[in-house]
This record gives structure tokens, C-alpha cells and sequence, in this order.
């Protein structure tokens, strides 16, 4: 329990001292932002900054901070370190800088905001990768919430009528203002989300279980090590944990409702943060639980209920579980949203009435039901669509923080575009070594995944200097 306890603190800590820092580099002013300058009654609507917070938390606590460390924990140790660095020195930054940016650049989407420092190119081909990506969010955040929900219900309302019932949901948030159903919703989910959280974290000190130390060492301790090395595969299966390119679809959707560029630390920074313990507390409980039963059990549903029952009773464990719920149904509704903004912004399409959403959300829609037909009509479908989620998600992130770094450098004068290129760097390798490796990649093995990612790393590396040096001679 001490690594465990030095990592919370570790992650309180850096959202005071990184966070000020990061947001020094920024920069916020006084300017008037889109939510006063741009309302329109339906996405830029201004809200008070304790409910943009709760938003933009459930936005991006999907399943991924839940399932995902729980999944991670079976790495032993490591999971607990990636999890903080990660969070504090990548997906925070990550996700502030990208809310920020398009604050400053009056509410743009992701891939506008990525071409605008990447290029034309690179912007095209953004629109259409992160829309299938929120597709593909909005397909995966729905099984595993109605799995849930029917271990709650009746035996006659199984997984199939929940999928139904979360689908229609996603419907409705995403068609409707903002303020209708998110902004009205969203603060009770987010109070069920943080009991869970909070409940967990006072019974793991109850309970006070022989966790893993960083004394111990940070071998593999999970039970297929020799197929699933740490490098990369923990570090994509800790994804909303640590750092998601997913996030940064997410935060324009705030930043449409933001009232000043000071709110952004706690919103974008301090929601990442929080994510993360999160992500921390179901990584230690997890451990317990897998020294209790063994590492045999592979699925996460299973796993979350009979933790909140054991510590937190039967009424306890209800809430529990549906803040757990809540979480992925918020990502998958504003997931949905966040592609119909993208797609508006793309086409130049105006979105104050309910036919212009609809023409854009109803193929979305088909598109998304074709992939939950296929992930219920195929055992194996789910984990598919999910493993490719999961490096679609990863991969966003690298073009994410590569923008931002160019941003700084242009924008800074060349000053701390480290905050970032670094993080790049490092997600590039692992997002190309996931790639070689994976099974629904090349299925390559280690010891020419590992090389070629290292490789990607270093041309990355070399390209930027290249760029660098010649932007900077172009400054002064």
C-alpha cells in the first residue's frame, strides 16, 4: 500500500505543480471565448465551471479507466507507474493544451485543430479517422454498460434490450442541446462515478492488502507474459488511465461552453487527474482481487461487481455499479456528438436545426448499429472492434501531441516544446510497436516489433530537428 499511497499523492501533487506549470505555457487571458461570442442555443451554450468539470470527467471516464486498469493490473507494478507519469506528464498535458487550443481558436474540432499545425493533408485525413474512431466508441461504450445493466434487471431484460435502450439514449443526447439532457444528467452520473471511486479508495485502507511495491521490481507479472509484453501492450490497454486521443475530441465540446481561459487547468487538466485516480484506485483493487481468486478471470464486468459487493454491500455496490455504467454511456453519447460536430465543421454545415443534425447523424447511426450486429452476431467481435478502439485511441494521441508541439514552437518561440515532443515520441513507439504486434496488426514478433518501433521513434525524432531548426531560422 505505500507505492500505492506515494502514487495517489504523487498524481494530487502534480495537478497543483505540473498543472501550473503547463498552464504558465499556455498562457489564459481575458478574451471573450466562444461561448459568448458564438452561442447558438445548441453546442455553444455557456455553463457554470463545477458542471463543464462533471462533463468533461464523464466525457472521458468511459470504460477505459475502469476496465482498462483493471486489465493493466495483471502487468503487476508497472501499471501503477504508467498510470501516474502517464497521466501527470502526457494525458494531462495532452488534454489541456488540446482544450485550450481549441478555446483560443473559437471552439474548432480536433482535426481542425490538427490540421491548422499538421497541414491540409494531415487534416483530411484526421476528419475521417477520428469520425470512424467516435463511431467506433460509440459502438464499444454501449455493450458493456447493458451487460452490466442486465445482471441488475430482470432475467427478461437481457443485454440486447438495454443495447436497444443505451442506443436510443444515444440518440436523443446527441441530437438535442447541450444543456437538455447532458448538462442536466451528467452531475447526478458524475456523483455516482466519484462514490464508487471514493468507496473503493476508503475500503482498499480498510481492507489494507498486500499490494505490489516498486521494491518489488517491475517484472511482467501477468499470466501470458511471454505473448503480452509491457512494451507496448500495457501501454495501450491503460489507455483513459493514462493518456486517450479520445479525450481531445472531447474537450472542444466544453470549450464551445467555457466563460473564461482560466477555468480551462481545473476542466481539461484537473478532470485528466482525476481520471487517473480513478484509473489508480481500480488498479489496486484489481491486484487484490486477482491475489484472491488468481488472474484466470478476463472479464472486467465480472471482476467490478464482485468488488463493490464484497466491500460495499448490496446497496453500495448498486451505486457503485452504476457509476461504472454512467461512465461509458456519457463517452458513447458525446462520442456521437462530437462526430456530428466534426463532420459539420468539415462540410460548413450549421447545426442550430434538427434536420441539418439529423442529416449528419443518421448515417453515423447505421454505421454504428452495423457494428453492434456484428460484435453480438460474432463471439469474438466485441474484443475486435475494442483491440481496434483501443489503437485507433492511441494513435489519435501521437497526431494530438505532435500539433501541440508544433504549436509551441511556433507560437513559444521554440521554448518548451519538450512538455510534449516527449510524450510524442514515446506514444509513437508504442503505437507502432502495437501495430507490428498485435494480432490484428501484423502479428509480428518482439524482436522485430520492438526494433521498427524504436526505428518510427527516431525518424520521428529526426524529422521534427529537421523542421525545428529551419522554423526557427525563419523566427529570428
Amino acid at each position: 500500500m505505500i507505492t500505492f499511497t506515494l502514487c495517489l499523492l504523487a498524481l494530487i501533487a502534480g495537478y497543483f505543480l505540473y498543472g501550473r506549470f503547463v498552464e504558465h505555457i499556455f498562457g489564459p487571458d481575458d478574451r471573450k471565448t466562444p461561448a459568448l461570442t458564438k452561442a447558438d442555443g445548441v453546442d455553444y451554450i455557456p455553463l457554470p465551471t463545477w458542471k463543464i468539470f462533471m462533463i468533461q470527467f464523464l466525457n472521458i471516464a468511459g470504460l477505459g479507466p475502469i476496465f482498462g486498469a483493471i486489465m493493466g493490473a495483471k502487468f503487476g507494478t508497472a501499471s501503477y507507474l504508467w498510470i501516474v507519469l502517464g497521466s501527470i506528464f502526457a494525458g494531462a498535458t495532452h488534454d489541456y493544451l488540446a482544450g485550450m487550443l481549441s478555446l483560443r481558436h473559437g471552439g474548432e474540432s480536433l482535426p481542425e485543430i490538427i490540421g491548422r499545425y499538421l497541414g491540409l493533408t494531415t487534416k483530411q485525413v484526421m476528419r475521417g479517422f477520428t469520425v470512424i474512431l467516435m463511431i467506433l466508441v460509440g459502438a464499444v461504450f454501449v455493450a458493456g454498460p447493458a451487460g452490466l445493466l442486465a445482471k441488475l434487471t430482470p432475467e427478461s431484460l437481457d443485454a440486447t434490450f438495454w443495447i436497444i435502450v443505451v442506443f436510443a439514449y444515444y440518440i436523443l443526447a446527441t441530437l438535442l442541446p447541450v444543456d437538455k439532457i447532458i448538462g442536466k444528467v451528467y452531475p447526478l452520473f458524475a456523483i455516482a462515478l466519484l462514490f464508487m471511486a471514493v468507496g473503493i479508495l476508503v475500503m482498499l485502507y480498510v481492507h489494507h492488502p498486500a499490494l505490489p511495491e516498486m521494491w518489488d521490481g517491475l517484472q511482467n507479472t501477468h499470466p501470458d507474459a511471454a505473448a503480452l509484453p509491457i512494451f507496448p501492450i500495457m501501454f495501450v490497454s491503460i489507455a483513459c488511465g493514462a493518456i486517450s486521443g479520445f479525450h481531445a475530441t472531447q474537450s472542444p465540446l466544453m470549450a464551445r461552453c467555457m466563460t473564461s481561459e482560466r477555468h480551462g487547468r481545473p476542466v481539461f487538466y484537473g478532470a485528466m487527474i482525476t481520471e487517473g485516480i480513478v484509473a489508480l484506485i481500480w488498479a489496486a483493487a484489481a491486484t487484490y482481487f486477482f491475489h484472491e481468486n488468481g488472474m484466470e478471470e478476463t472479464n472486467a464486468s465480472i471482476i467490478v461487481d464482485a468488488i463493490t459487493k464484497d466491500w460495499l454491500g448490496a446497496v453500495g455496490g448498486v451505486l457503485a455499479i452504476l457509476g461504472v455504467i454512467a461512465a461509458p454511456i456519457t463517452s458513447g453519447d458525446t462520442a456521437f456528438r462530437s462526430a456530428r460536430l466534426i463532420v459539420a465543421d468539415f462540410v460548413g454545415m450549421e447545426q442550430k436545426t434538427m434536420r441539418s443534425r439529423l442529416y449528419i447523424c443518421v448515417p453515423m447511426f447505421l454505421a454504428a448499429i452495423g457494428l453492434l450486429l456484428y460484435s453480438l452476431r460474432d463471439k469474438n467481435g466485441f474484443d475486435m472492434i475494442w483491440r481496434y478502439f483501443a489503437w485507433a485511441n492511441q494513435t489519435l494521441s501521437v497526431f494530438t501531441l505532435w500539433a501541440i508541439t508544433v504549436y509551441l514552437v511556433r507560437e513559444k518561440r521554440g521554448r518548451y516544446y519538450y512538455v510534449t515532443c516527449l510524450p510524442a515520441l514515446f506514444m509513437t513507439a508504442v503505437c507502432t510497436t502495437y501495430i507490428c504486434i498485435a494480432p490484428e496488426g501484423f502479428g509480428l514478433g518482439t524482436q522485430y516489433a520492438l526494433p521498427i518501433g524504436v526505428v518510427a521513434a527516431a525518424l520521428a525524432c529526426l524529422w521534427f530537428n529537421i523542421w525545428n531548426v529551419k522554423t526557427q531560422k525563419k523566427l529570428g
